[in-house]
């Protein structure tokens, strides 16, 4: 498959780790995602677009997660979010989660996350990258709970519970459908978390 990658040619060598190499890292990282989708755009592919070293990465942004939710200006890392909502017992995994997506998009960062999300839509390669970096959150969970330890098995599950609690993001905040969108929070949960629990740790046959 040929290289999408920018010409970097006209890079005058690795910079330093100033504003100027967090702003290069930022253009080349909105290139590579758009151009390779979330998980075939590296970090080591991105700094080097960028001009340069794949430590300056992690000392800017925290990561290649953390990195994908500043280019789009995201108040919150999805990745983050995931992670700390899987924290605690198995059974309650689906709740966590739909609990906390509602509660970050309730509150004032909310307006944020669905005017990023509109703006995703309208591009192929940055709603790709959105839904990878949902779903790739989501297969660390599913093993970290014990319930498949075969990768594909876990992506499926992974795919099955991002298209829900993407699903209910557009339905509630973006589409405004019906009684989904008026919901008090404590009945959309009881709706949703069941369907995302078994999803990621119940039985699926």
């Amino acid at each position: 498959m040929p290289d999408r990658s920018p010409v970097t040619g006209s890079r005058r060598g690795r910079r330093s780790g100033s504003a100027s190499s967090r702003d290069a890292i930022l253009d080349a990282a909105r290139t590579e995602f758009a151009a390779l989708g979330y998980r075939r755009a590296t970090v080591r592919r991105i700094a080097t677009a960028a001009g340069v070293d794949p430590a300056m990465i992690n000392h800017h942004f925290g990561g290649k997660d953390a990195l994908f939710s500043a280019t789009l200006d995201l108040p919150f890392s999805p990745a983050a979010e995931i992670a700390r909502a899987a924290a605690g017992p198995r059974d309650g995994l689906g709740e966590r989660l739909v609990t906390r997506l509602l509660e970050l998009w309730d509150a004032s960062a909310g307006p944020t996350a669905s005017s990023v999300l509109r703006t995703a839509l309208e591009h192929d390669g940055t709603l790709e990258a959105v839904r990878a970096v949902v779903v790739e959150a989501l297969v660390r969970v599913v093993p970290a709970e014990g319930t498949d330890p075969d990768e594909q098995r876990a992506r499926w599950r992974a795919t099955l519970a991002a298209s829900q609690l993407l699903g209910l993001v557009m339905g509630r905040y973006l589409l405004g459908l019906g009684p989904l969108a008026t919901a008090p929070r404590a009945e959309v949960v009881r709706g949703v978390a069941p369907t995302v629990q078994r999803y990621l740790a119940g039985p699926l046959d």
